[in-house]
């Protein structure tokens, strides 16, 4: 037999506090929920998105991403003079220069770029680079990049590991990592994300996105922009545990006598290549498709197409000068 007890008019007007409680602390409570947040660090969009089981914590995960993405630039921005490398661009043409070994095996991990790619890919472009400015329109002249060209070549730059130090063996070099820093900084944040437990995230710095996991139960859709409609889309890309980086012709430059000068150099010649729009990399990490993207836009379709068809697990979207979409093997198979 089961035995009731009878509700007391005391104990009504408890239930009814109780219920009004828990409606006054129900905003208050950790739920889980997708935490979405965007800002500008690296001169660029970052865009963090993650589902987390509890808000809260979701939210200083993402805080965490934002102060890595301060750090990284804090570190290898060439805007910055106290960056540490800017301090390598003022001091190692003189003799080696001490560096944190995370600045070091980033360096080293880009010159490795440079074999693969037979020179595509070369940090010391920005001996050249560093004469251009897109925002008021400028460029070196012939003699300028004539005085320059010399100092392009990534074997002038000597890497010490025992010692931690970095030499540049011509004067006039310079170089930037800004083919390559931002997906190092999206594979940093996601490893952080993934050490916290999360599994479904995304992450993003200007072209260079990675993603693990579903987004609402689904792959998560990453657009391809048109290069010459700023709000077009050519294609969506669907992605679960992977990276894709797109470079472009769009994203810094000016117009000169109706020819573009962007940011994206050929090291061989230190003026912007022209065959290719857009070029879209897709691999396991943004670190390393970001430096694709960049080696491919050089390189050109056939090549590009070549050295992408040759290398596990990465493939290629390359949008051509007549707008023309240009697949590497596997995605070529896919769409057929």
């Amino acid at each position: 037999m089961i035995s009731r007890w009878p509700i007391t008019p005391s104990m009504k007007s408890f239930k009814i506090l109780m219920f009004i409680l828990s409606m006054l602390l129900f905003p208050l409570m950790a739920i889980a929920d997708w935490l979405r947040e965007d800002a500008t660090i690296m001169g660029t969009a970052i865009n963090v998105e993650l589902w987390h089981e509890n808000s809260v914590q979701g939210w200083a995960l993402i805080q965490e991403v934002m102060d890595e993405m301060q750090r990284i630039d804090a570190l290898m921005s060439t805007y910055k003079p106290d960056s540490e490398l800017s301090r390598v661009n003022a001091g190692a043409a003189a003799g080696p220069v001490t560096v944190s070994k995370e600045l070091l095996a980033l360096i080293k991990h880009a010159l490795e770029f440079s074999d693969i790619t037979h020179g595509a890919f070369d940090i010391t472009y920005a001996s050249a680079g560093q004469h251009y400015d897109y925002r008021k329109g400028r460029r070196p002249d012939s003699n300028q990049l004539a005085e320059v060209l010399p100092a392009i070549n990534y074997h002038h730059v000597r890497l010490d590991p025992v010692n931690s130090t970095v030499q540049f063996l011509q004067p006039g070099v310079r170089i930037d990592l800004g083919g390559i820093a931002k997906g190092y900084a999206v594979d940093r944040s996601i490893v952080m994300l993934l050490s916290a437990g999360v599994r479904n995230a995304l992450v993003s710095a200007g072209g260079d996105t990675r993603v693990i996991g579903r987004h609402w139960g689904h792959p998560w859709k990453v657009g391809i922009r048109d290069p010459r409609n700023r709000d077009g889309i050519v294609s969506m890309i669907p992605l679960e545990d992977a990276a894709i980086s797109t470079s472009g012709d769009y994203e810094r430059f000016f117009e000169q006598n109706g020819v573009r000068y962007h940011h994206i150099l050929n090291p061989g010649t230190g003026v912007s290549p022209r065959e290719v729009h857009s070029t879209s990399i897709i691999g396991s990490n943004a670190t390393d498709t970001d430096a694709l993207s960049t080696s491919v836009f050089v390189m050109g379709v056939e090549k590009g197409l070549k050295l992408v068809n040759s290398l596990p697990e990465t493939e290629a979207i390359i949008i051509d000068d007549r707008g023309r979409m240009h697949y590497s093997d596997g995605l070529a198979r896919v769409a057929q």
